[in-house]
């Protein structure tokens, strides 16, 4: 077959416009050529495309099905265009990160749709899980960046940078004891079981002498929420619709929490390419600004 790529952009706009005439003002070419050329379509697909009526053209069946079909491949051809001047440019052909599933999905969510946006040749695989997981990804390789809530010192075989920070609640069912008080000291946290997030190799914040533990912050808060002790977590998980509906805040003045930073891990010496770098800062962005 000798059809080209110009020759199904012309059928495709002639389709749009419903005239030759139209279709040439909008490519910029003269009207003969735009007809010749849907004419040697035609001739070489052996399929008659348009009905014509006086200046106006309207698609056949067999035209109507072409159409779709011409789109598909002018599609996949922008896209390898795309790739191809990306990759030139010396991006990223692909990239696996790992974000764990705790930190604000908003600010998360809106960073994707402006990855796709801002570098649409790039093949993205998104993994997830809880902390220690994502970088179990870097770890093994599997991913080459990870965003995780701080939780201790990062094991030596990752390079680290800090992104943004989220604040942290003390949190109780909405039936608990403590529940139904103003102001609430250390004692009376003491006085009750504490949840804590269980995390190797780090000291928690310990005021209960009854501990439960787990290691992940959604579990922790369905636990908090069934009124099984009081616990700390992070705003966004305190304030996410199901959660915040069955837990509240408590008002405790003599235990000041710091903001729980959110890092980015990758392993020590790789290289960070422009779209990772364009990545972290985004998300520090968007992380300071949803705060």
């Amino acid at each position: 077959m000798e059809w080209t790529l110009d020759r199904l952009t012309q059928f495709v706009a002639v389709a749009d416009c419903g005239s030759m005439t139209q279709a040439a003002r909008r490519l910029g070419r003269a009207q003969s050529a735009v007809s010749t050329a849907v004419g040697l379509l035609e001739a070489d697909l052996g399929l008659a495309l348009f009905h014509r009526v006086g200046r106006s053209v309207h698609l056949t069946p067999a035209g109507e099905v072409m159409l779709l079909e011409a789109r598909s491949l002018l599609h996949q051809a922008r896209a390898l265009d795309l790739r191809a001047q990306a990759l030139a440019a010396g991006q990223a052909a692909r990239l696996c990160m790992s974000v764990d599933e705790a930190l604000p999905y908003q600010p998360v969510a809106r960073l994707l749709r402006e990855l796709a946006g801002r570098f649409p040749a790039l093949e993205l695989t998104l993994l997830g899980g809880t902390a220690a997981e994502v970088a179990r990804d870097v770890e093994t390789r599997r991913a080459q960046l990870a965003f995780q809530f701080d939780r201790g010192t990062a094991d030596a075989c990752f390079a680290q940078s800090y992104v943004a920070s989220v604040p942290q609640m003390v949190c109780v069912a909405r039936d608990h004891p403590l529940a139904g008080r103003a102001r609430t000291t250390r004692e009376d946290l003491a006085g009750h079981r504490q949840l804590l997030m269980h995390i190797e190799g780090v000291e928690e914040l310990v005021l209960s002498p009854s501990v439960w533990r787990t290691d992940g912050f959604y579990v922790l808060a369905e636990m908090l929420a069934d009124g099984l002790g009081w616990g700390i977590l992070p705003r966004n998980i305190a304030q996410t619709p199901d959660i915040e509906r069955r837990i509240l805040a408590l008002d405790c003045q003599d235990l000041r929490l710091p903001p729980l930073a959110v890092r980015m891990l990758s392993l020590q010496g790789a290289v960070l390419d422009d779209t990772a770098l364009w990545i972290q800062a985004r998300l520090a962005q968007l992380l300071t600004q949803g705060e």
